[in-house]
């Protein structure tokens, strides 16, 4: 072996990092472990009879494509289907502003990998999907954060990061959202302030890159139409998946952009696998062809809405005076935030020995602040593992001794 591999790694796996939370789920791993961390959807949400007579009559009809490579750009009967899932969701598309991903995750590697040199600048929320920020690190990008308040990103503070930058002669190359139930928050951003941000995107002539995994997963309150739906000027990157409104084992997403930059990240994508799997790709579209995705979309709202209640309702039982939660209108998560003397990293800790888990709120912070943060998942513990873990949290949030 090379004695000094450090010496011959590129300068961009020189600053790769691990990710926080795949690190955090080794440790919870144990069966004991009730675990509030992954983002991982209820086993329960899967629509296993359906996909079995799917797959059946994908093997018994179509092998010869299933089994084969597919094009890069993806499979013409999902990209049909998404099309017209995204019509739905009030937006300007035809199967050229689309990419099939192997999921979302993808996604943002190949944005960064197109648009990031290193030292480029990214505004991003504050907090922000560790994916994200752990994908803009890699291509060496400095992550400049933006404050969330109760409608979503800050305008004002977008603004007056701009000018700043502007001042220096510099731009950022994307503005990153997640503007619906967003990770680790559990917000969801106003109308107004989608206007709003579109609006200063023009101004400044900046990209947005939008995730959008689980906007379909809304349970309460009125949805809010996309940020991408919203803009008329082709300046959105708008990210999807299936991971959380299906299924993750089967590594699908898509993107949503103009075709300009559509070509661009196909030509990325082609030297990172080729192609998404085709077998995936058409189970995924006849799935859709079917109208089973609507059903099970159903069958999911109504299982993490009563899950949300009843994790909300253990907080106000449990909770001690100071720690406040966020309370999201769908999605799988929220967050946490504890008294300032609290640290959650070493929180985990204390939590981990009574056998619950949650993932650390810094991680998702650019500037290393949200220590007395942490993210919560309702989607994954079944209705009894949230009855017994959530007092176990509290009494280790009581148990965190204070500063003399």
């Amino acid at each position: 072996m090379i004695t000094k591999l450090e010496d011959i790694l590129s300068t961009n796996a020189r600053g790769m990092k691990k990710s926080v939370i795949r690190e955090l789920l080794k440790l919870t791993a144990k069966p004991e472990i009730i675990s509030f961390a992954g983002g991982l959807p209820s086993p329960k949400s899967f629509p296993v009879e359906d996909l079995k007579e799917i797959i059946y009559e994908v093997m018994e009809n179509e092998p010869k494509i299933a089994l084969q490579y597919s094009a890069t750009e993806g499979d013409q009967i999902l990209k049909k289907e998404l099309v017209k899932h995204s019509i739905k969701e009030g937006m300007q598309v035809n199967e050229d502003n689309i990419l099939i991903t192997t999921a979302s995750q993808q996604g943002l590697d190949l944005v960064a990998k197109i648009f990031i040199d290193r030292g480029d600048k990214v505004i991003v929320e504050l907090p922000s999907y560790v994916g994200g920020l752990g994908a803009f690190n890699a291509y060496g990008a400095d992550m400049i954060g933006v404050p969330q308040d109760e409608e979503g990103m800050s305008a004002t503070v977008l603004r007056q990061k701009l000018l700043e930058l502007k001042s220096r002669g510099e731009k950022p190359k994307f503005i990153y959202i997640v503007p619906d139930f967003q990770n680790p928050a559990g917000m969801t951003m106003s109308l107004k302030r989608r206007k709003e941000i579109i609006e200063i995107s023009h101004e400044f002539n900046v990209l947005i890159l939008e995730d959008s995994p689980y906007r379909e997963l809304r349970f309460e309150g009125k949805p809010v139409p996309s940020i991408y739906s919203l803009d008329d000027q082709n300046q959105i990157i708008l990210l999807g998946t299936f991971s959380k409104i299906l299924a993750p084992g089967f590594r699908i997403g898509w993107v949503l952009a103009h075709p300009d930059i559509i070509n661009k990240l196909v030509v990325a994508k082609q030297s990172t696998d080729l192609c998404s799997p085709a077998f995936s790709q058409r189970i995924l579209g006849r799935f859709l062809e079917k109208g089973y995705l609507e059903k099970n979309i159903e069958k999911i709202k109504k299982m993490y809405h009563k899950k949300r209640d009843l994790m909300v309702e253990s907080f106000e039982k449990y909770m001690p005076k100071g720690v406040r939660w966020t309370t999201p209108e769908g999605g799988l998560f929220l967050l946490v935030t504890v008294p300032d003397y609290i640290d959650t990293d070493k929180l985990f800790e204390r939590a981990l020995k009574y056998n619950v888990a949650f993932v650390i709120g810094s991680a998702f912070y650019c500037d290393n602040s949200g220590h007395n943060t942490m993210r919560i998942n309702f989607s994954y513990p079944s209705e009894e593992q949230i009855k017994i873990g959530v007092p176990h949290l509290a009494k280790a949030i009581k148990e965190y001794p204070k500063k003399k």
